[in-house]
């Protein structure tokens, strides 16, 4: 069976464990410095060491991000950090900044260093270079086509990463400079307003609005290569990369469990295999845009973009968190996120394991009292289930796939 890792994005140490629950081989994490997810909670370095010890504990990596560019007012605390992470063990550090392999050296830092996807890479050549480096593996440009992956992992054999869902930038793997022109905060460092996601009026040289009942947008739609999993891994491909350090634990626990089923259903019955269009529908109900296969398969084009205004709807799908079951009642004792009441059916999924779907014929609290429905997010409540279930397990509306 050739191994293939599967690598979550975690924003906090709650999301890392999340991830690695449901199913991820690795996780990628920032700290509080030196990362381009400033947005993110992000971890301190007592988190990162007990981020680093719970997915050690259960088989799992954990990469550390060290990948804004660097301005000479960035270095500060950059050695301390970098030791810090080599004495916590972190199993790689994600840079784009060559000079951090020279720094690695210098001060004999025993630090795995994998090149970012901001360095853009797309070809061979620039791969070798890398190599020649000591860079151990590539995550390669969100905008990579078939051929230049298989191309590259043929001409080169390093470890390649590839990036398999989440959102796309308008320019290549974030080389944007809208965000410092516009709101004066850096994407490179850190601070991507995503301008791209803004919607835009059109003037013509006299300026007279041209769209004048549509707004214009110019961000490309997200990536999603489901279909494309049993092609990655035969090209040899070793880390597939789900995006998002700063999406939900719905959205972390679902992603992975989806690509996890796949994975393991394809390098266990190859001969067997077939794509079930469920595990398509599955990705989406989490998702709030339309995804595409963007540069893999094509040079994107009009369906892979939004131009003209798009609908990004909140997903209330999310019901609830199982934090235990009563077996002598037959109750779940859950921590509710969305609304839902007496007579819906709903859906439990967990970690490796079939999802089913139940009758929610009473609600209680935690006074025992009935409700006709659940109002109020985090409420603890009970509702009946034959089947034994484990706490973390899941609960979202009903699954029509």
């Amino acid at each position: 069976m050739n191994k293939v890792e599967l690598l979550a994005p975690a924003g906090d140490l709650e999301k890392l464990k999340w991830a690695i629950m449901y199913g991820a081989d690795a996780v990628y994490i920032g700290g509080k410095k030196f990362s381009l997810r400033a947005n993110a909670t992000n971890f301190t370095i007592e988190e990162i060491k007990e981020g680093v010890k719970f997915a050690h504990e259960h088989n799992a990596k954990v990469y550390v991000t060290v990948n804004i560019i660097f301005h000479e007012e960035d270095f500060d605390g950059l050695i301390e950090y970098l030791k810090e992470l080599e004495r916590i063990k972190v199993d790689a550090i994600i840079a784009s900044d060559l000079f951090i392999i020279d720094l690695l050296k210098e001060e004999n830092i025993n630090l795995e260093f994998h090149l970012s996807t901001q360095a853009c890479t797309l070809n061979k050549e620039a791969v070798k270079f890398y190599q020649k480096e000591g860079v151990k593996r590539v995550v390669l440009a969100r905008e990579s086509s078939r051929e230049s992956i298989k191309n590259i992992i043929e001409e080169t054999n390093i470890d390649t990463e590839v990036f398999i869902h989440g959102a796309m930038c308008t320019c290549y793997s974030g080389r944007c400079m809208l965000s410092n022109y516009m709101t004066n905060r850096d994407s490179n460092r850190g601070g991507c307003a995503q301008i791209c996601r803004w919607a835009f009026d059109i003037f013509d040289e006299y300026k007279t609005k041209l769209n004048k009942n549509i707004d214009f947008s110019i961000a490309p739609k997200d990536l999603s290569l489901l279909k494309f999993i049993p092609e990655l891994i035969d090209m040899g491909v070793k880390s597939f990369k789900i995006e998002g350090r700063m999406k939900s634990i719905y959205y972390i626990a679902t992603l992975v469990s989806v690509y996890r089923r796949v994975i393991d259903r394809y390098l266990e019955e190859k001969e067997n295999y077939k794509y079930n269009k469920n595990d398509e529908i599955e990705l989406y109900r989490c998702a709030n845009r339309q995804t595409t296969d963007q540069y893999f398969d094509k040079f994107p084009g009009v369906d892979e973009q939004y131009y003209i205004g798009r609908e990004e709807n909140t997903n209330q799908d999310f019901l609830g968190v199982i934090l235990d079951y009563d077996k002598n009642t037959k109750e779940i004792i859950l921590e509710q996120r969305n609304f839902f009441k007496v007579g819906d059916i709903i859906n439990i999924f967990g970690p490796r394991k079939e999802s089913f779907n139940i009758k929610v014929s009473y609600i209680k609290d935690e006074n025992n009292e009935l409700l006709d429905c659940a109002r109020h997010p985090k409420e603890i409540l009970r509702i009946p289930c034959e089947k034994e279930v484990s706490k973390n397990d899941l609960i979202r509306v009903k699954f029509l796939g």
